[in-house]
């Protein structure tokens, strides 16, 4: 059983940074080709020709996931440009730390379209490609944060549980067309996205606290974990959310 993805090609959604990129990058260094989810696609420059230099093929596509018209048309992008598509890496999201008291309707309502509404149509769009190929690996990039109470994450937590179940009820539906729908949840990671929090020593000495491991994980650490998802090996996987927490939910 195979633990690359060669020659297969893969859409990972908010590619530009953390582990959305290195979830990139570590598909392509596995032989898949990329289609690179952007926010901003003035963004990924950089980072599609580092795939190139791999020797893969890769397409940046403009891809903000709160809306639906640009995940509709960045799928089709994708589609003509490698004519399939056999791997999905649903990474885009957000979150908008608050107590759960001062949370705003425009905060709340932006964090449910990118993690909940923008994960959903995301893999909808690709598993019609799917269905036809009657073939595909999607993997959901969820959080500890859906299965443990996080101060000023209600609304975060909330949505990354949803995550989790959605996933199986995914993984039912379309397991006729040999299509596996699984996630991934990790720890704190150092991403640009957490570093704002990381670097309060007080805070860092807190988490690496709550990990039995101790210590902080890098994307790298949920980017293997998403390739073997993605790969052979895992073929009678699905449904399934894989923690990667250090050990902070086992206690």
């Amino acid at each position: 059983m195979k633990h690359d993805v060669n020659g297969q090609v893969a859409l990972v959604t908010g590619a530009a940074k953390g582990i959305g990129r290195a979830c990139a990058v570590a598909l392509a260094e596995a032989g898949a080709h990329l289609i690179l989810g952007l926010r901003d696609r003035n963004t990924g420059d950089e980072l599609a020709e580092e795939i190139r230099q791999m020797g893969r093929a890769v397409l940046p596509v403009q891809m903000n996931t709160a809306h639906l018209t640009e995940i509709r048309e960045a799928v089709d992008a994708g589609y003509r440009h490698f004519g399939r598509i056999d791997i999905l890496v649903n990474n885009a999201g957000i979150g908008f730390p608050a107590k759960a008291e001062d949370v705003t309707e425009e905060d709340f309502d932006y964090t449910l379209a990118v993690n909940l509404k923008g994960t959903f149509f995301t893999a909808q769009a690709v598993a019609k490609i799917m269905m036809q190929q009657r073939r595909g690996r999607i993997i959901n990039i969820g959080s500890q944060a859906g299965f443990v109470a996080l101060p000023t994450e209600s609304v975060y937590c909330m949505t990354k549980a949803g995550i989790s179940h959605l996933t199986k009820c995914l993984a039912l539906e379309w397991a006729p067309y040999n299509i596996t729908v699984n996630a991934v949840a990790p720890t704190f990671i150092e991403t640009p996205g957490t570093r704002k929090w990381l670097d309060d020593e007080a805070f860092r000495a807190s988490v690496r606290q709550r990990i039995p491991l101790g210590r902080i994980g890098q994307p790298a650490e949920v980017a293997a974990p998403v390739v073997f998802l993605a790969s052979p090996a895992a073929s009678l996987i699905t449904g399934e959310t894989l923690m990667i927490d250090g050990g902070w939910t086992i206690q």
